[in-house]
């Protein structure tokens, strides 16, 4: 049996982490749930344990947790520790090849009526392949992938990604249930309408 070291630590969000090292099984749950039910703080327990010894989750613990982390509540603390702890390095949405607050104008005019307010744009500071770009709500910013930032990449794919992230800023996330519903009906419809829709998938695809 390893030495249990346990700590509620700030994390900038809400994160909870396992190792062990040299016998010592080190525990870390963000602070954001130092008020939470003791059913809830088993939960975490067993989850942890469970993904570090790759044992299978029970079903009761992984959806307790999982409601009580999406319940409103937790999403708005959750939300505005992001803004506080949560450091962001904004590059710039002049790319090389591409302005990525042009593309939202532009998109912005033609498929929303010109209503969405531009969040932040920028260009990421690696070029990742594994995520192409994201909307992040606590931080009111677009970031798209360097990688497509290069002349070689066709314009309407640069496009799709910035419309499908606007998709996000105009659809939020929802919970139904304790789920979250990250890619609504509505988003999914609006989504069809992009005219190269097939095509920027099908290059993403052999990207």
């Amino acid at each position: 049996m390893p030495e249990f070291q346990v700590q509620f630590y700030p994390f900038a969000n809400v994160n909870n982490t396992i190792r062990l090292r040299e016998n010592v099984m080190k525990l870390r749950v963000s602070d954001l749930l130092e008020g939470a039910p003791e059913s809830v703080l088993r939960a975490i327990f067993h989850i942890l344990l469970a993904k570090i010894y790759r044992k299978p989750i029970s079903p009761e613990h992984a959806t307790r947790y999982r409601r009580y982390v999406s319940s409103h509540d937790m999403a708005n603390k959750s939300h505005l520790v992001r803004q506080i702890r949560g450091r962001k390095k904004i590059l710039s949405a002049q790319g090389h090849a591409y302005d990525l607050e042009a593309i939202f104008d532009d998109l912005n005019a033609k498929w929303f009526h010109g209503l969405l307010a531009r969040p932040v744009m920028t260009w990421s500071g690696v070029k990742a392949r594994n995520s192409l770009g994201h909307y992040d709500p606590a931080h009111n910013d677009i970031v798209v992938s360097k990688v497509f930032d290069h002349p070689g990449i066709p314009q309407y794919v640069v496009e799709y990604i910035v419309y499908h992230e606007m998709l996000h800023l105009k659809h939020p996330v929802k919970l139904r249930g304790s789920r979250r519903c990250v890619h609504p009906k509505e988003f999914q419809e609006e989504e069809k309408r992009f005219p190269q829709l097939e095509e920027a998938k099908a290059f993403l695809k052999r990207l």
